[in-house]
């Protein structure tokens, strides 16, 4: 611990003096009573980096920012965006953004290059490709986040089990251990626990499943359906046997919080989340702390592919903002890579390949190999495909695969109606 707060203090240290030359010229813009406003994280560790970043770009520019409250959930982040933006309101000039969101958001944000013609250099290529709209630079990448498979490696070992590499050996042993704890008197211990809220991280989670068996991304390129396929089935088939053998019924409920908060409890013994839950469950007060293991999600039989949803978070800048350039100078101190090398630290895997060799991160977050593997197979949600019905589209996605879950209809009538739902859209818009 505290070599961390050492390391954290020689960074902001040298982020300090490195914005000595932006904060010259930015003063000369900045006016009395002008001021920034920011919507970043909503609670912990996430909303902590960013109010120390922000009140050390604040303090260096002279210019007073305000950090907007909003809602932990994407969906209701996104309906107070939205709220906001349809008024032209200037509320909040900078928006923590979604991944699939930047095309959903383009009528209402400012082209980056417009202000800086590097903007966007040196991050992953996908991800900036992802955030540009009709050549437009619509957000810059904060961090990037991936689905992946956390499991009790204490557990593993002491039964006799190797790491599952398809769904099917993952509920084998799943079942096992959960059956061996429950036999030694931990009668709340489950095998896997995820997100299955009829919410977009079952989007995420659903997407996964049906991408590592072969069944296709939602929509193809043209907005075309690709859900009603055999492979599709077979994974939904699967997830669905999973509730109430190794998975709780009370999954059906969960989002990322509520599934980390059984098993960092250690009442499951494998788990699927982002990457940020590795400091999480590693923290000191942790009572699985250097009990628990990572690895990519598993694939859909042998003849499957290992998958994981690519997720995370950028800034946009309001296209109402009464003070553009200097929201522009701040979103790019945030998403810096001084920056991002100092929020790595805490989980939050940064945006630039080079970051992915630096020794210190590599030392604190040993899992760096396994995100830059799964960044080659990430699979992207549809929102480039689908555009302003991204939503429209996730949310009848969501809702069918929670319909097969829960035992209301089963998979192939629930994936043939929805393919007919999501063409239906695509033919009378021309795209989804």
């Amino acid at each position: 611990m505290q070599i961390k707060i050492a390391y954290t203090i020689a960074i902001l240290l040298i982020v300090a003096s490195s914005m000595i030359i932006s904060a010259q010229s930015a003063r000369l813009i900045a006016k009395e009573g002008h001021e920034l406003s920011i919507s970043c994280g909503s609670i912990g560790v996430e909303l902590k980096l960013c109010r120390a970043a922000v009140e050390a770009w604040s303090k260096n520019h002279g210019v007073e920012v305000e950090i907007i409250p909003t809602p932990n959930s994407s969906i209701e982040r996104m309906a107070m965006y939205q709220q906001i933006l349809a008024n032209q309101g200037d509320d909040i000039d900078i928006m923590q953004v979604d991944v699939v969101w930047p095309r959903l958001l383009s009528a209402h944000t400012i082209d980056l290059h417009e202000y800086d013609a590097n903007a966007g250099k040196g991050h992953f290529k996908a991800i900036i490709e992802n955030n540009t709209v009709d050549e437009k630079l619509l957000a810059l990448p904060w961090w990037t986040e991936l689905g992946l498979l956390y499991y009790r490696k204490d557990l593993l070992k002491k039964y006799h089990f190797g790491l599952p590499k398809t769904w099917e050996a993952m509920r084998t042993t799943a079942k096992a251990i959960m059956e061996k704890e429950r036999a030694a008197g931990n009668h709340a211990m489950w095998g896997y626990v995820w997100q299955g809220r009829n919410y977009e991280g079952l989007t995420c989670n659903a997407l996964e499943w049906i991408k590592s068996y072969g069944g296709g991304t939602i929509v193809d390129k043209d907005g075309k359906s690709t859900v009603n396929n055999p492979q599709a089935v077979k994974a939904l088939q699967m997830a669905s046997s999973w509730i109430g053998d190794i998975t709780p019924l009370g999954v059906l409920n969960y989002d990322e919080e509520e599934s980390r908060g059984v098993f960092q409890s250690g009442n499951a013994v494998f788990m699927r989340n982002w990457s940020y839950a590795w400091a999480l469950v590693q923290s000191k007060d942790s009572p699985i702390k250097d009990k628990v293991g990572l690895a990519v999600l598993p694939k859909g039989g042998t003849n499957g592919n290992h998958t994981s949803t690519l997720g995370g978070w950028n800034l946009s800048v309001s296209r109402y903002s009464k003070n553009p350039t200097l929201a522009v100078d701040l979103v790019k101190y945030l998403t810096s890579p001084a920056q991002q090398k100092l929020r790595a630290m805490y989980s939050y895997n940064p945006t630039y390949p080079q970051l992915y060799e630096n020794r210190e991160l590599l030392e604190a977050n040993p899992f760096f190999s396994i995100i830059r593997q799964t960044l080659s197979n990430a699979v992207v949600r549809p929102s480039a495909n689908s555009g302003e019905y991204y939503n429209r589209l996730s949310y009848q996605f969501w809702s069918a695969i929670h319909n097969v879950l829960s035992g209301q209809k089963d998979s192939i009538s629930s994936l043939s109606k929805l393919d007919n739902s999501l063409n239906r859209i695509n033919h009378h818009h021309g795209r989804l």
